[in-house]
Parts: structure tokens; C-alpha cells; sequence
């Protein structure tokens, strides 16, 4: 079976050849696909995330010959709708976050917003020194327990988990009130 990304690429690829049916299709499927990724971010309103799918859709029909071929689809496709996401929480005057604990959810196997997830953990988690980087992409990505992550990096048990905290503390601090430079700290 194919993932989503292959499925909803070939569309796409199809689409832009002209073949009206495929693009139909493609945004259908993913009009499925950006419902709950608006609803799971939305506060209140459900007719909210209807009109940000439909304007998502919109965006994407607009901007299609700005795709990339050789790129990913969906992490083009859900950038777009991470924005539109964006510009209407602004509108309501509201930030958008989310608990980086729950890190390892934003990497889910088989979602469309893989591409863009994983290179947005990348990027939140670059900020790190390279030992508590690999000990979280182990413990809150890979799902190892917290003693085999011990053990692969060198900490004890006790070490890891204070490290994980401290890290943790400082990207909440670095991100959860925009301020840039936040100290590194490795434990």
C-alpha cells in the first residue's frame, strides 16, 4: 500500500498535467486530511476550521505551479496551511503553542504533515548541544525507555532525566516567549 505522501503526490503531479479528475481528487483528499489538523489547533470553532480548509485549498490551487516536483508534496501542502492557521490566529490576536513534551506526536508515522513536522523539530531542536539532541530524538522520538538512552549516550538514568528537564526548560524558554539565545545547558 502506498503512503500519503506518494498517493497524494501522484495526484498532484497528475494535476499539473491537466488531468481534472486527479486535482479534484487531491483536494478532496486533502481537505480530509486539514480538518483535524484545524480542529486539533483551533480553541473554538468548528466552522473556523471549515473556512480555513477551504481558504488552505484555495492557497494551494493558486500557488500550485510553485510547487517543487522533485520536493515533498505534503510538506509544501501543510506549510501553506500552517500559515493560513497562523494568519487567522493573528487575526483573533492569539499565539499559537503547543507543550514540547508532546514533541514526538508532531512526527507521527504516515501523516501528510510529516515533512514539515520533522524539519520543524529539527529546527526547534538544532538550538540544543548535539548530546541532549540525540538523547530526546531517542527517548521522546525513537521511543527508547529512558535506560536505554542512558546507557547509548553515556548518563545515568538519573543524569538523562535531568538533562531531558533541562532541555525542555530551555526551549520552553526560548520559544514560548519569542526571545532568541536561550543558554545551553547540559546535564
Amino acid at each position: 500500500m502506498l503512503d500519503r505522501e506518494t498517493q497524494l503526490k501522484a495526484l498532484m503531479l497528475k494535476g499539473l498535467d491537466g488531468d481534472a479528475r486527479a486535482w479534484r481528487v487531491l483536494l478532496s483528499d486533502l481537505a480530509a486530511h486539514l480538518r483535524p489538523f484545524f480542529k486539533r489547533r483551533l480553541f473554538h470553532g468548528e466552522s473556523d476550521a471549515e473556512d480555513l480548509v477551504q481558504e488552505t485549498l484555495i492557497a494551494i490551487h493558486g500557488k500550485r505551479a510553485t510547487w517543487d516536483r522533485g520536493q515533498p508534496f505534503t510538506a509544501w501542502a501543510f506549510t501553506i496551511a500552517r500559515h493560513k492557521l497562523i494568519d487567522h490566529l493573528r487575526r483573533q490576536g492569539r499565539r499559537l503553542t503547543e507543550p514540547l513534551d508532546d514533541a514526538a506526536e508532531l512526527i507521527a508515522d504516515h501523516t501528510v504533515e510529516d515533512g514539515a513536522a520533522r524539519r520543524d523539530l529539527s529546527r526547534v531542536l538544532s538550538i540544543l548541544p548535539a548530546r541532549q539532541r540525540a538523547l530526546i530524538h531517542d527517548v521522546k522520538v525513537q521511543g527508547l525507555s529512558m535506560a536505554e538512552a542512558a546507557e547509548r549516550h553515556g548518563y545515568s538514568v538519573a543524569a538523562a532525566k535531568v538533562s531531558i528537564h533541562r532541555s525542555f526548560k530551555t526551549l520552553t524558554g526560548r520559544f514560548a516567549d519569542g526571545t532568541k539565545g536561550a543558554g545551553h545547558e547540559d546535564g
